[in-house]
């Protein structure tokens, strides 16, 4: 049975699955890169309340399946994900500003899906093929 979360006037069980990649797929998501992109967004979600489920930071891009709540917008929550960890670590680490030049890093894209008609094991196996 869903673990179903509730609020002063709702219950919900909202599981979202997102991908979004770096710039030009460059693959600079390594050691101390990842552990930042990592912590920051674990930082990102918690100030919004929103629950990490899994999650995977590859070389060129993140896989994050997250439980939100009715009221985050699955865009802003993207939005303010890139837009921190891009503005953290181009200024933390200055040798990839060469690669990310515009203060891009991440492409403008990303991906999203609900896991409603999909059971969370299936996108769980995801993570445990995903290797790039």
């Amino acid at each position: 049975m869903t673990d179903y979360k509730r609020g002063s006037h709702t219950i919900f069980s909202i599981h979202l699955h997102i991908v979004w990649v770096t710039k030009y797929r460059r693959k600079i998501l390594r050691g101390d890169i990842a552990n930042r992109v990592r912590d920051i967004i674990r930082e990102e979600c918690r100030k919004k309340k929103v629950d990490i489920l899994k999650g995977h930071v590859s070389s060129n891009h993140v896989h994050v399946m997250v439980s939100i709540p009715p009221q985050v917008a699955v865009s802003r929550l993207v939005q303010q994900m890139k837009g921190k960890s891009a503005y953290l670590l181009l200024a933390e680490f200055s040798h990839i500003r060469k690669q990310f030049w515009g203060r891009h890093l991440w492409a403008k894209c990303y991906f999203a899906r609900s896991s409603g008609l999909v059971t969370d094991e299936i996108v769980y196996s995801l993570y445990l093929t995903s290797s790039t």
